[in-house]
C-alpha cells in the first residue's frame, strides 16, 4: 500500500506492530474516514497476565489513543476450552468458580494500560455472554457448516501439535470455531470489526473474517504482530525464573523493573517502540547511544514499561532501589526480602536454602550450581563453600544481609523479631 492515511495504521507500521492484515488499505481507509472498535481475547487461565500478553494490551492502548474504541475480551468461556496454539498437550480444565477469580484479578492489568471513562471509553466482554447460551445442534448447523476440517488441519495451532505426536482433544479442536464466532458477536452486538492477535493467531483470525461475512455479509478486517524474541530466539517474558507477570502481587514492581533494564543492547529500540509511549524521535535518540551509554536507554525503557503497569512512584522506587544497589553498592528497601527468625539466624540457616525460599534459585540443586560457580554472594562477598550458613554475624549496618545470585539478581534477608 502507499503510505497510511489514518493515525492508527500509521502508528502501527512506525511503531513496528504490523506483521499481517487481511485487507491493509481498506482497514486504513476506515481508520481515517470513521472510529472502529478493535478486540483482542485473553483466556483467563492464571490470576494475572504476563509480558507474553502485552503486545496485545499495547495495541489495543494505541487503538485507543487514535480514536478508536478498544475491547479487551475475556475469556469466560473459551477458557473452559483452552486454546492449543502453541501447546504439546492439553491446558488444566478449570472451576468456573477460578476462572470467575482469574477474570476478576485479571481486570486490574488492563485498568493502567487502557481509559475506561468517557466518550471513547474502553469496554471490557466477557464471551461467556454468549457462548454459555450455545445450543449444540445449532452451532453445528448454523456455524459448523462453515468450517472445513481439512482445512482446520492445516492450521498451525492444530497441525503443529498433530505433527508432534501429541494428542488433541475434540473439545480443543472447536476452539477456532468458538474464536471465529466471538468475532461475529462481538460485530453484531459492538459493531467491532477488527480482531488483533500475534502471528499465531493468523489463521484463527482469517477463518473468523470468513465466517462474518458468510453468516452475516460483514465486513471485518484482522490484523496480527510479530513474535518478539531475544537474540537467542526465546519468545518474548520467557525467563529462567517463569512468567513476567504484570500484576504486582505476582512479581514486584523492582523486579519487572529489572526485567526490562536488562534487555539486550540491540533490542532496546524496538522494545521502547512497541512497550512505551516515548515520541519516536526520542526513541531514535536512545537506540543510537553507544557503548557503556546504551545503558541509560535501557533504564528510560524500564521506568517508562514499569510506570505504565505500576504507576509512575512505583517505578520510580524500583529505579532508586536499582540505582542504590548496582551503582552505591547499598541494598534497597524495595529488593525481595527474606525474613528469617533471630533463632534460625543464631543457629545459621544455610546459605542454599536462603537462595531457594527467597526466588533467586529455582531449587537446591541450581543453588548448589551457582555456588560452584562462583555466582552467589553475601553482602557482595562471593562464597565457595555450599555449606555456607547466614547467621547474625553477617547483619551489616542496616540490619539486613544481602543475598546475590549472579550480578543482577538480589534479595534481603531481615531479622524477623
Amino acid at each position: 500500500m502507499t503510505a497510511p492515511r489514518s493515525d492508527f495504521i500509521a502508528a502501527i507500521v512506525e511503531r513496528g506492530f504490523l506483521h499481517q492484515c487481511t485487507d491493509l488499505t481498506a482497514l486504513d481507509e476506515a481508520a481515517r474516514t470513521g472510529r472502529i472498535g478493535g478486540y483482542i481475547g485473553f483466556d483467563c487461565t492464571a490470576d494475572s497476565l504476563h509480558i507474553g500478553n502485552l503486545v496485545g494490551i499495547m495495541m489495543l492502548r494505541l487503538l485507543q489513543k487514535t480514536g478508536h474504541r478498544a475491547f479487551p475480551l475475556m475469556g469466560g468461556g473459551t477458557t473452559k476450552v483452552g486454546d492449543p496454539s502453541g501447546r504439546d498437550e492439553g491446558r488444566q480444565l478449570l472451576t468456573d468458580e477460578i476462572i470467575a477469580a482469574n477474570m476478576a484479578s485479571i481486570k486490574r492489568c488492563f485498568q493502567r494500560f487502557l481509559d475506561f471513562d468517557g466518550a471513547n471509553a474502553a469496554v471490557m466482554v466477557n464471551n461467556a455472554e454468549w457462548l454459555d447460551e450455545l445450543k449444540y445442534i445449532s452451532l453445528l448447523r448454523d456455524i459448523g457448516r462453515h468450517f472445513s476440517v481439512n482445512r482446520m488441519l492445516t492450521m498451525d495451532s492444530v497441525r503443529l501439535r498433530l505433527d508432534r505426536e501429541q494428542p488433541l482433544s475434540f473439545l480443543e479442536f472447536n476452539y477456532m470455531v468458538l474464536q471465529s464466532y466471538d468475532f461475529v458477536e462481538l460485530a453484531k452486538r459492538y459493531d467491532c470489526r477488527l480482531q488483533m492477535g500475534g502471528s499465531d493467531q493468523w489463521g484463527n483470525i482469517v477463518m473468523g473474517v470468513e465466517l462474518g461475512r458468510r453468516v452475516a455479509d460483514l465486513s471485518l478486517f484482522g490484523l496480527t504482530t510479530p513474535l518478539i524474541t531475544s537474540a537467542s530466539g526465546a519468545k518474548m517474558g520467557k525467563t529462567a525464573q517463569g512468567a513476567v507477570w504484570l500484576n504486582a502481587d505476582r512479581l514486584a514492581p523492582y523486579d519487572y523493573y529489572q526485567f526490562w533494564r536488562n534487555t539486550e543492547d540491540a533490542y532496546v529500540g524496538r522494545l521502547l517502540k512497541v512497550f512505551t509511549d516515548l515520541p519516536l524521535g526520542e526513541i531514535a535518540r536512545l537506540e543510537a547511544l553507544g557503548g557503556a551509554e546504551i545503558n541509560e536507554a535501557k533504564k528510560v525503557l524500564a521506568l517508562e514499561a514499569t510506570a505504565l503497569a505500576h504507576g509512575c512512584d512505583s517505578a520510580i522506587a524500583a529505579a532508586e532501589t536499582a540505582r542504590r544497589t548496582f551503582e552505591d553498592g547499598s541494598a534497597g528497601g524495595d529488593l525481595p526480602t527474606l525474613a528469617l527468625s533471630r533463632a534460625k539466624l543464631s543457629a545459621g540457616h544455610a546459605a542454599i536454602v536462603c537462595l531457594h525460599e527467597a526466588g533467586l534459585a529455582a531449587s537446591l540443586s541450581e543453588a548448589r550450581r551457582l555456588v560452584r560457580g562462583g555466582g552467589v554472594r553475601i553482602n557482595d562477598a562471593v562464597i565457595a563453600d555450599e555449606k555456607r550458613l547466614i547467621t547474625v554475624a553477617d547483619l551489616n549496618a542496616e540490619g539486613t544481609i544481602k543475598l546475590s545470585a549472579g550480578k543482577k539478581r538480589h534479595a534481603l534477608i531481615r531479622p524477623a523479631d
